[in-house]
């Protein structure tokens, strides 16, 4: 069984430390990065399962970094943020983050989201639809359930992050449904939300980007006021032939 490989982006050395002993004795192999420079020189030697990044880091910080990733990477990424920077976390899952995790944390608090990740991550694609389901269309659009993009109605192929895919298969899985922001939570990232949890709009207004929605007034993902989302089209699934 091949070993889990785990990226720590930390400039705190102790931190870095800290988590490499305690995600090695979780049985994960674990390489780590003081900056950017030595994140990206990690990423050409070998591919990762997860990255663990820190976000307020001197010189060029982790949204930059995440920034940079997600522009051919569609690595699972958990921050680790400021316990105060909402604002930090929500720029974060714009860009493409999976999850996030306010400073100071319990170390085994981020063991469990670094597993749910992992687990939605490798699990989602296989589960929920038939093994010759390939694809959803609607409305001229389709979703590739094995290669994680969306293809618009004049054929322009749009990468989507872990989260945006995850979110959206969920929509589609369950079309012509009121899905609240906590069903949409559990769904999606396998987890409970909190009061001031924001992920899933975030994600929300993400996915309306890429399917052209106006902001104004969607036609296919609509806010239900006080219930959460519908995601109206009718969906059709194909398989692979």
């Amino acid at each position: 069984m091949n070993q889990v490989r785990l990226l720590v982006v930390d400039d705190d050395a102790e931190i870095r430390r800290l988590l490499k002993e305690y995600l090695h004795k979780a049985e994960f192999r674990v390489e780590l990065a003081a900056d950017g420079v030595q994140m990206f020189e990690a990423l050409e030697k070998m591919p990762f399962d997860l990255i663990v990044l820190d976000l307020m880091m001197p010189g060029e910080d982790g949204l930059s970094l995440l920034r940079r990733l997600r522009t051919d990477s569609n690595t699972p990424v958990v921050m680790l943020t400021a316990m105060g920077e909402e604002t930090d976390r929500i720029l974060g899952l714009e860009m493409g983050a999976d999850d996030y995790i306010p400073k100071p944390f319990n170390p085994r608090e981020l063991l469990a989201r670094i597993k749910s990740v992992l687990r939605r991550t490798k699990a989602l694609p296989q589960s929920s639809e038939p093994p010759n389901s390939a694809q959803a269309c609607f409305l001229d659009w389709s979703l590739d359930l094995q290669q994680r993009h969306l293809t618009s109605p004049d054929g322009v192929v749009i990468p989507l992050s872990g989260g945006e895919f995850r979110l959206l298969r969920v929509f589609v899985e369950r079309s012509g449904r009121v899905l609240s922001r906590d069903q949409l939570l559990e769904f999606s990232q396998g987890r409970d939300s909190n009061p001031f949890d924001r992920s899933v709009d975030v994600l929300v207004g993400r996915i309306r980007k890429r399917l052209q929605e106006h902001p104004k007034s969607p036609q296919m993902l609509h806010t239900v006021r006080g219930e959460g989302y519908l995601f109206s089209p009718e969906v059709t699934f194909v398989g692979n032939g």
